[in-house]
């Protein structure tokens, strides 16, 4: 029974090892809703379609026009020059640059013929328009 029974000075060999865990399981939830959290884009209202595929693939870039007119290359504003330029570079690095164009349905309809007159003259044939599936 003298074995089973330490003194108050005795070191222990056994580690607790539950707030460690505590802490681990805390920081993976602040972690996951951090990133759901920024991930979100540019919010648009999209045209409705009856039959609508999903064309996400790795690598693919989206080139989101709002209802004023605005252009984002990833969530990220730019001008059709910084547009051209940008999607060049990505280009280069991945000559199969699938690219996806979300347009507001109130959009003004220039600024999308820009951008995909942008894809046309980088020779970007994998585009595809985003549409919102109608239930």
């Amino acid at each position: 029974m003298s074995g089973d029974i330490r003194e108050d000075n005795q070191p222990y060999d056994e580690i607790n090892i539950t707030p460690m865990l505590d802490l681990a399981y805390v920081l993976l939830v602040i972690f996951i809703i951090m990133t759901t959290a920024s991930v979100q884009g540019v919010k648009v209202q999209l045209p409705k379609t009856a039959v609508a595929s999903s064309l996400a693939k790795p690598q693919t870039r989206a080139i989101t026009v709002t209802r004023e007119g605005n252009v984002f290359l990833d969530a990220y504003p730019v001008d059709m020059e910084q547009l051209e330029s940008r999607l060049a570079q990505h280009k280069a690095i991945n000559p199969a640059l699938p690219v996806v164009l979300k347009g507001d349905g109130d959009a003004e309809y220039d600024k999308v013929m820009q951008a995909l007159d942008i894809c046309k003259r980088l020779d970007i044939v994998d585009v595809g328009l985003v549409t919102k599936r109608e239930l």
